[in-house]
């Protein structure tokens, strides 16, 4: 049998479908781009704040859609199930990755496994045990919940640690987690929606549990082909462009098509999206021009921000209309809790004694909680479990209605809301109390120190090229005297004095001036009618980039 795709289906009529389908009669002349730019300024303001106040952006724009959402005359918002997972949640995933090094990747291979897999499956059993108890829903829908809200947020965790300098493998541990545990949890989402829809989980324990592991190995192996097969052909294509537009468009739709190919071979689109995402990684500055580079990462920030701002902004605007729409009160609010505390005490009690048993293996009799406290407070839900919870079918495969999906989705993003606000507001303080971010001035020791080691691989090359008589000796001492300035401020934040800074400008600050005039030089010349608008925009495209090159602060 098949596993139904639900939500992973790229279906046609999702460039036809509407944004978001407003509610009810009395909102029908609300428009769904008035919202959708409504909750673009409302991301632009709360990203503001959230610098101001340090805290993470994804915390604070649901708070603030939640009590948006709460006030009256706000019209009743839906999201559609087919923008959250096709057109939001393959960028995502991808810049995810982008921030991802390799190599530390690598070093942490094995407890991120054991995370990505073990602690999702523990996850989801918990919830649906703890379901099953307080509620009568089914145990098949019990586990659709579990695999719902077994993955956390890369979003979340990667800003975290931009933020807060973390060391290199722990931020590589807890980023590395969230993207795999996110393949894995909707993989078993699958199987979990499946069995619910179908009601083969009656059928006996032992022959659903080897056709969910075989289904399993299929679509998470299948997904990782499908990724490979669209990285090979996409560094194929990007190593052959020159053109910084063309590019950044190539860079944009390839993680829709690794999600597209996955999705259309009945695999894993998002594990698709993750691996093709990790291998163009490293091949980035081999495939690339550093003025694509830098088109190509603006580009992708300004998409991004827009993508977050609206869906974190949304996850609490629709709860209000998700608890009017279940129509009961009951006890939810109570099982929602008891849901979040479960998840993070499931995830407590699985971190910290593989954590003590690595220290134990290394010979330390007193294993540190420092790491194994931030590691277990890191698992904020977000986007994946929004957009999978959104995708629960409606009815069985013989047309029946799906039990209890009101009451799965509302408590589905009550939970993700619970651990938005509460985990991700109190993350940052735990990571300064645990004191596991590295001090800023290590970080900026390190960095002056790798000017220092750059700047002496530039003069040692600059020497060989002076022996030349096709340089010219104006150009090498004019370079000279930048990287010389460039080596003493380096020695000099590392405590080492220098007598190498010359007095008075280096070739950089020289260089800016010279652009500045010529900026200024552009400016009047179209004021004066000399030169046109598109010939205006290609100088002015010129300069800024060379500017860019430079940097915009001094060394």
């Amino acid at each position: 049998m098949l596993v139904r795709l639900g939500w992973l289906e790229a279906r046609r009529e999702v460039w036809s479908a509407s944004f978001l389908e407003v509610g009810q009669a009395g909102e029908a002349d609300v428009r769904s781009t008035e919202i959708v730019l409504a909750l673009i300024a409302l991301g632009a303001v709360g990203a503001a704040f959230a610098n101001r106040l340090r805290i993470p952006p994804p915390s604070l724009l649901v708070l603030a859609g939640l009590v948006v959402g709460l006030l009256p005359g706000v019209p009743a918002v839906r999201v559609s199930p087919d923008v959250v997972s096709f057109v939001v949640l393959p960028p995502l995933l991808w810049a995810a990755t982008d921030d991802l090094p390799w190599r530390d990747l690598r070093a942490v291979w094995r407890p991120v496994l054991v995370l990505a897999v073990g602690l999702v499956l523990a996850s989801a059993g918990a919830v649906a045990g703890v379901l099953t108890a307080l509620t009568a829903v089914p145990l098949s829908m019990a586990f659709v919940l579990g695999a719902v809200l077994a993955s956390t947020d890369p979003v979340a965790v990667s800003a975290l640690g931009r933020r807060l300098s973390l060391p290199p493998r722990l931020q590589a541990l807890v980023q590395g987690e969230s993207l795999f545990n996110d393949a894995t949890s909707l993989v078993l989402f699958q199987i979990a929606v499946s069995f619910a829809v179908s009601g083969s989980a009656s059928t006996g324990l032992g022959s659903v549990l080897w056709h969910a592991a075989g289904q399993f190995v299929v679509l998470a192996a299948g997904g990782a082909l499908a990724g490979g097969l669209i990285a090979a052909v996409i560094v194929a294509v990007r190593s052959r462009i020159t053109d910084p537009v063309l590019e950044s468009v190539v860079a944009l739709v390839t993680p829709y098509m690794a999600y597209v190919l996955g999705t259309a071979l009945h695999l894993s689109g998002v594990t698709a999206v993750i691996v093709a995402g990790l291998i163009i990684g490293t091949r980035r500055t081999r495939i690339t021009t550093a003025a694509t580079r830098l088109q190509v990462h603006a580009v992708y920030q300004t998409v991004i921000f827009l993508l977050e701002s609206v869906v974190f902004s949304l996850i609490g605007l629709e709860l209000p209309t998700l608890v009017s729409d279940l129509g009961q009160v009951g006890r939810w609010p109570l099982v929602a809790l008891a849901i979040a505390a479960t998840l993070i005490v499931t995830r407590v009690l699985w971190v910290f004694p593989l954590w003590a048993g690595r220290q134990w293996r290394q010979g330390q009799r007193r294993p540190s909680w420092a790491v194994p406290a931030v590691v277990s407070w890191a698992g904020t839900r977000g986007v994946v479990p929004l957009a999978a919870a959104l995708s629960i079918p409606l009815t069985t495969d013989s047309g029946v209605a799906l039990p209890q999906r009101d009451l799965l989705l509302v408590l589905a993003v009550t939970v993700i809301v619970i651990s938005l606000i509460v985990q991700g507001l109190t993350l940052e303080p735990l990571v300064r109390r645990t004191a596991v971010a590295q001090p800023t001035a290590s970080t900026q020791q390190e960095e002056a120190a790798a000017r220092l080691r750059l700047a002496e691989a530039g003069i040692a090359r600059l020497d060989e090229l002076a022996t030349s008589e096709e340089v010219p000796d104006a150009e090498i001492d004019r370079i000279r005297r930048a990287l010389n300035a460039r080596i003493g401020r380096a020695r000099a934040h590392l405590g080492q004095g220098s007598d190498a800074t010359p007095q008075g400008w280096s070739g950089r600050d020289i260089h800016r001036d010279v652009i500045a005039a010529e900026n200024a030089e552009l400016a009047g010349l179209y004021a004066a009618g000399t030169i046109s608008a598109a010939t205006r925009q290609r100088l002015q495209r010129a300069l800024d980039l060379e500017l860019a090159r430079l940097g915009s602060e001094p060394d």
